[in-house]
């Protein structure tokens, strides 16, 4: 059994009951259940739709997601988030670029190196150390004034910790700004890279071993382990080519607005909706969220 969840963007909530009431009849779906109004509905399927990725393509254009999950392990235990335009708006290493008068030569490194055009590491290296100099108070000021939490990530993390679900926040960024935001959202731990300080300014070198693609592999390893839980008990969200090892271990791997070389790869594309689109396609209604 599996279920076809069908949702929107929340901002401006558009699923038309024609649309969902249309698709079920041909797919020989359950009755529809709304989700929430106008924003996300869901049926059961008895079996995976041949047509399914011509039909998410064409709702893509009608600015709708389609999800379709077993229904088995639906609802998940832990959650692995990347942060930089996962559970925040921006890419931090981006935003100290800019204040540091690097920003466009920084910002084209890291587009190819999240769409998997360069190695993450030497990519993150050579941007580092373009920052070398920038006063240490810098990364204060940016978390301050430039910093956005991406929409829907407070009900996100509410919900799943009030279902009993574990959360870690893994990034390829750095741990000044992964504290803040786990912090803020209320991740049970982090995980980032750490940059590196001589006298009140930025050395332009980062923390060694540098936590890339791999690491965010043997986070998930190491916190199921730990937890005793299966990787089929995760739902692992992000964005760039160096989740993409994780997105695909998990038991649930989502690309969240995602490169488009990153999403070709991932079963679960979101691309209107923001972060509550987790937890609609795991069943929850917008009246259960924290």
């Amino acid at each position: 059994m599996y279920f076809a969840t069908l949702l929107t963007s929340p901002t401006t909530p558009s699923l038309d009951p024609a649309l969902v009431e249309s698709l079920r009849n041909a797919w020989g779906g359950g009755d529809a259940n709304w989700l929430a109004l106008d924003e996300a509905a869901e049926f059961a399927l008895e079996v995976m739709p041949d047509n399914r990725w011509d039909v998410w393509s064409d709702l893509q254009n009608m600015g709708v997601d389609l999800v379709i999950l077993p229904t088995e392990g639906r609802k998940k235990k832990m959650l692995l988030a990347d942060m930089d335009s996962t559970m925040i708006q921006q890419e931090c290493i981006d935003e100290l670029a800019d204040e540091a008068g690097v920003g466009e030569r920084v910002k084209d490194i890291t587009a190819r190196a999240m769409n998997g055009e360069l190695d993450f590491e030497g990519a993150l290296t050579e941007r580092v150390g373009l920052l070398k100099g920038l006063d240490e108070s810098v990364i204060a000021k940016v978390l301050a004034e430039r910093i956005t939490l991406m929409p829907g990530g407070k009900a996100l993390l509410g919900t799943m910790k009030a279902n009993g679900a574990y959360a870690a926040l893994v990034s390829g960024g750095f741990t000044a700004f992964t504290a803040k935001v786990a912090a803020e959202l209320g991740f049970d731990e982090n995980r980032a890279n750490t940059l590196l300080t001589e006298g009140g300014k930025l050395n332009g070198d980062v923390g060694r071993p540098i936590l890339g693609r791999e690491a965010k592999v043997q986070a998930l390893k190491e916190i199921t382990d730990r937890l005793g839980l299966a990787h089929e008990d995760v739902m692992a969200v992000g964005d760039g080519a160096n989740d993409l090892g994780m997105l695909e271990l998990a038991g649930s791997g989502v690309a969240l607005h995602a490169k488009p070389s990153v999403a070709a790869k991932c079963e679960i594309r979101i691309n209107h909706g923001d972060l509550t689109a987790l937890l609609y396609i795991q069943g929850y209604a917008k009246t259960d969220f924290a």
